[in-house]
């Protein structure tokens, strides 16, 4: 906070105080000789035959409204509250704020659990990809972090990758996994249609589906395989197997990101496809990525038996 809002609120919080305070003592009304006289006094105010009454304020009232004037002047000064000013007690505990109540809590949730998840950060990924004890972490882990994008049964999405299979666009193998879950991912298919124009899009889409076993046009095939292998073979390789370096997906099988019809795939080519994965490294902790990544080695490990 710059130190003109600190001393906005710090004014505006004394002369609010101070002007209450006034208010309550300006208005005080106490009995003077006769204060015993059960005589009622008024103000003089009259309305359709009704009398304003001048009764002074009860004064185990009166000292209610003075203590907590005291409660809140010490509590000021005790606690944060004044602008910038950090309070008396913030020396002993450092956690008078929001933010460092949090941080208390973070701290100590990670002692609580250091000892739980200290027992599996020393293991290799593979052995955790087969412990249940382990496996069980990786889900609630999953299931907080990746289930909205991949799906409660890491089955993907389109656009999301389906985790259960052996098709990898950056490659399956733990360390793989792992470092695409610390790093990220930024995958991107450019947009061909203004290069390669509508004609073009529909021959190399045929082509996509030739060589991915799928029914096809074989004259528009046979004309955007020469697209194909100027404008493509630099990311998908001159087989269509795809390059896991780049992320460029293997178009030769029935695997498909976004889908595999005719109509999606020429979408796909016309205005390219952008795909990011987040990276989870200023997420999560080492010990949270090292189960997570077994977790999802895991689901590979089913699809394979």
């Amino acid at each position: 906070m710059s130190t003109f809002w600190s001393l906005w609120i710090i004014i505006l919080t004394v002369i609010n105080m101070v002007l209450l305070l006034w208010v309550l003592l300006a208005n005080r009304k106490v009995a003077v000789a006769g204060e015993g006289s059960t005589e009622a006094k008024t103000t003089g105010h009259e309305y359709d035959g009704i009398e304003e009454y001048d009764n002074p304020l009860p004064r185990w009232w009166f000292y209610m409204f003075v203590l907590t004037f005291i409660f809140g002047a010490a509590y000021l000064i005790i606690y944060p509250g004044m602008g910038s000013y950090k309070g008396i007690a913030w020396k002993d505990t450092g956690a008078w704020t929001s933010v460092g109540e949090l941080r208390g809590h973070q701290a100590e949730a990670e002692t609580v659990y250091a000892e739980t998840y200290g027992v599996y950060s020393k293991m290799p990924i593979e052995e955790l990809a087969r412990n249940p004890d382990a496996l069980k972490m990786g889900f609630r882990l999953f299931s907080n972090n990746c289930a909205v994008c991949h799906g409660a049964d890491g089955g993907g999405n389109p656009g999301f990758p389906n985790l259960t299979d052996n098709d990898w666009l950056y490659g399956g193998t733990p360390e793989k996994i792992h470092e695409t879950l610390v790093l990220g991912r930024k995958a991107v298919m450019p947009a061909w249609g203004a290069i390669i124009g509508e004609q073009g899009v529909a021959e190399v889409a045929e082509y996509v589906l030739q060589i991915s076993g799928n029914e096809h046009d074989a004259t528009k095939a046979e004309a955007g395989a020469k697209l194909y292998t100027t404008n493509c073979v630099v990311c998908h390789g001159a087989d269509g197997k795809g390059n896991q370096l780049l992320g460029a997906p293997n178009l030769t099988d029935k695997t498909w990101l976004y889908g595999g019809e005719p109509a999606t795939i020429r979408q796909t080519l016309r205005d390219g496809r952008n795909g990011v994965m987040p990276a989870q490294q200023e997420l999560l902790k080492e010990d949270r990525i090292h189960l997570l990544a077994a977790y999802v080695y895991s689901l590979s490990l089913e699809e394979s038996n």
